[in-house]
């Protein structure tokens, strides 16, 4: 009788959390307001506040690296990786704001900078003696990981030497640069990037099967390394096959890459990257199975790995079919059966969150033809790392594809899930235990702990991808094309942070109806509608400010909340409140911020100093936030307690990234002293004059 007791209580509350009434209300928010239902409207706001200097949730001060003056991973892993900050990278391009506008180029440009010629070496590490050290990359080819002189042209973790080169990575550093470009509109920066990424594209294309057009690639050069493991021979060694990652992530650079060339005018380039794109999105189809979805991979032999049911290579791979919905390489019928599959298996989404696949792999080189067993413990073990783990940076992508498809249920525990972690101070990287993240060896007690905190520039890519997928802003050479997905549940959305399309910033707003195109404004001036699924703004109308008015209607099906939002600490009472008078900035701050205010002065009256001038202004915020985060009260926390040691951390952390900020200012007025043109140096002096 206990036993039945008990489990009515269990279903019963259950039942209880699963069904949340949306909170249908006004909510005027610090980046957006709206009319309906207020905790995704809070969602969104709070998601914006990832990118801006807060109090309330982590924030890019925290991932920035003075030294280099760009981001770097977080949480002690001191470099910049592709496959963790690709997510990211790509979700927040279009919102973001100076200085992380030009932070974020400086980041990609350790790989840029580091980019293989086939003569010098990697120079990986400290020891010389590595493999990672030693290894020289073919001409075009990016690689994993990358700092200042440095670069990982392969995967670093597991076998390095029976690995290929990252050819994957090198697609996605493709996308990653061809979407900057786009956004930013601007002639010289595509002139300079464009011969390096068309060497990339050369070094892709050399991997291509003449017979089928797909890529023959060997071990972990999948974007999400090791995870694959090519083909086991009959020798025991580890050979090659046709990764669908490859084709679908390099198929999205080349849809990109065409749409620099249409805006450079260079016909001859634009007819070969045509050739490449309709080549490549015609062999798509010998990579999926009958049931509409990717494989993981297809063997020279015709053997498909990452089909349900099989008997062998039985599992459905999470990333690639993600990335295919999200970055627009499936047509919407492919997308909608690829969805289909990922809802109709609840096992690759056990906590709300997609695992890199389910069930566990059983072809990888590190237990070949073995889902479990010796060779799969540690952290090959299905569910903690990547067989069968969960990695913000892919649950970005997965959003985007939620939101082009209008599930905005799986939105909403998506990324709720990830703002209870975040307002712990928990962004790990990767969650383990399928993403119940119980107990996390990378956080909780490996190598990588910094006081109890953990932010890691993986999970920015859930905040951004919560708002991109808002407006799924598609860039093109000579337009901005727009398909309205405002969450149903959501009536009146205005966003007040303005999204970039070179020097124009756009303010948007919609009256929800549904995913069709009723009516479009641009500054009061109706706009002509050629189709009801989308809007084209064309770049040479557009207004530098523009007040852009949507009205959508057709109807969204009823999606009933299933989650409550997490509203302690919330970010307008938490960030607006000033500090109590006895909270002061600690020595170490004190005479930084006195020179970052005196600086903040006489920077008012230059003419042409907007970065110098954002960046100063994000470093003062980031100070004040110090103050408002130690006399905040952060509630109890949400999956992590925030006990008196964890508060302390997290106190900590926020002191920590406000000298970041100044230090990083500091290095940039030396180098605009010894190397920068007049104005730089007219700068510095101005720096030297506050320290004075």
């Amino acid at each position: 009788m206990k036993t039945f007791s008990f489990v009515c209580f269990v279903l019963i509350s259950f039942l209880a959390d699963s069904q949340v009434p949306a909170k249908m209300n006004s909510y005027d928010g610090k980046y957006c307001k709206g009319i309906g239902d207020t905790d995704f409207l809070r969602l969104i706001d709070e998601s914006f506040a990832f990118f801006n200097p807060n109090a309330t949730v982590p924030n890019l001060t925290m991932v920035y690296k003075p030294e280099w003056d760009t981001f770097t991973e977080g949480a002690g892993w001191g470099a910049w990786w592709i496959q963790n900050s690709y997510g990211f990278s790509y979700s927040a391009t279009p919102f973001l704001q100076e200085p992380w506008v030009s932070i974020l180029q400086q980041s990609w440009d350790l790989f840029w900078e580091n980019q293989g010629d086939g003569k010098h070496m990697g120079n990986f590490g400290n020891d010389p003696n590595s493999v990672l050290y030693s290894l020289i990359g073919p001409d075009g080819c990016l690689g994993d990981c990358a700092s200042p002189e440095q670069i990982a042209f392969r995967q670093g973790d597991g076998d390095v030497l029976a690995h290929d080169w990252f050819y994957e990575a090198t697609a996605a550093g493709l996308v990653m640069q061809s979407e900057i470009l786009l956004v930013n509109h601007d002639l010289n920066a595509i002139a300079h990037y464009l011969p390096k990424m068309e060497r990339s594209s050369d070094f892709i294309e050399k991997v291509r099967d003449q017979k089928n057009n797909l890529f023959l690639v060997g071990p972990a050069c999948n974007l999400l390394a090791p995870s694959y493991g090519g083909v086991k021979q009959p020798d025991g060694s580890f050979g090659k096959g046709y990764l669908a990652g490859l084709s679908i992530t390099y198929l999205a650079a080349l849809d990109r890459m065409v749409e620099l060339y249409k805006l450079t005018g260079d016909k001859d380039k634009l007819t070969e990257y045509q050739r490449r794109q309709e080549i490549t999105r015609e062999s798509l189809p010998l990579l999926m199975t009958p049931a509409g979805y990717f494989v993981k991979s297809l063997e020279p032999g015709g053997i498909k790995h990452g089909v349900l049911g099989q008997k062998k290579f039985g599992y459905l791979e999470g990333v690639a079919n993600a990335d295919a919905v999200g970055l627009r390489v499936a047509d919407k019928k492919t997308s909608e059966s690829i969805y289909k599959q990922i809802a109709s298996y609840p096992a690759i989404r056990p906590f709300d969150f997609l695992l890199t696949n389910a069930p566990g792999l059983d072809d990888t080189y590190a237990e070949w033809g073995k889902a479990s067993g010796p060779g799969l413990s540690g952290f090959w073990k299905y569910g903690q790392w990547v067989n069968g783990g969960v990695w913000g940076t892919v649950e970005g992508r997965a959003i985007l594809m939620y939101y082009r498809l209008g599930k905005f249920e799986d939105i909403r525990r998506s990324a709720t899930r990830a703002m209870k972690w975040a307002k712990d101070f928990r962004m790990d990287a990767p969650w383990s235990q399928y993403g119940e993240n119980s107990s996390n060896p990378w956080s909780d007690k490996g190598n990588f702990r910094v006081g109890g905190v953990a932010v890691m520039i993986d999970n920015f890519a859930i905040p951004a991808a919560t708002i991109r997928g808002l407006f799924d802003f598609d860039y093109r050479s000579d337009r901005l094309i727009l398909r309205p997905r405002i969450p149903a549940t959501i009536n009146e959305f205005t966003q007040k942070h303005p999204v970039r399309f070179g020097n124009k910033k756009l303010y948007l707003s919609c009256q929800n109806g549904g995913p069709d195109v009723i009516s479009v404004k641009i500054n009061g001036e109706m706009l002509n509608i050629s189709s009801p699924e989308e809007i084209d703004l064309i770049y040479s109308e557009l207004p530098d400010k523009a007040a852009i008015e949507i009205v959508t209607g057709g109807g969204w099906p009823a999606q009933l909340p299933t989650v409550g939002y997490p509203v302690s600490p919330a970010l307008i009472s938490g960030d607006e409140t000033k500090a109590p008078e006895m909270t002061e900035l600690t020595d170490a701050m004190k005479k930084p911020f006195s020179i970052l205010s005196e600086m903040n002065r006489l920077l008012e009256a230059e003419q042409g100093a907007e970065y110098d001038k954002a960046f100063v202004a994000a470093a003062i915020k980031s100070f004040d936030d110090y103050l408002i985060r130690a006399a905040m009260d952060p509630g109890p926390g949400y999956y992590r307690p925030i006990t008196s040691e964890r508060r302390e951390g997290i106190n900590k952390f926020y002191e920590q990234a406000a000298l970041s900020m100044y230090t990083g200012l500091v290095n940039r007025m030396v180098r605009y002293s010894e190397k920068g043109n007049t104005e730089q140096k007219h700068i510095a002096e101005l720096f030297a004059k506050a320290r004075n």
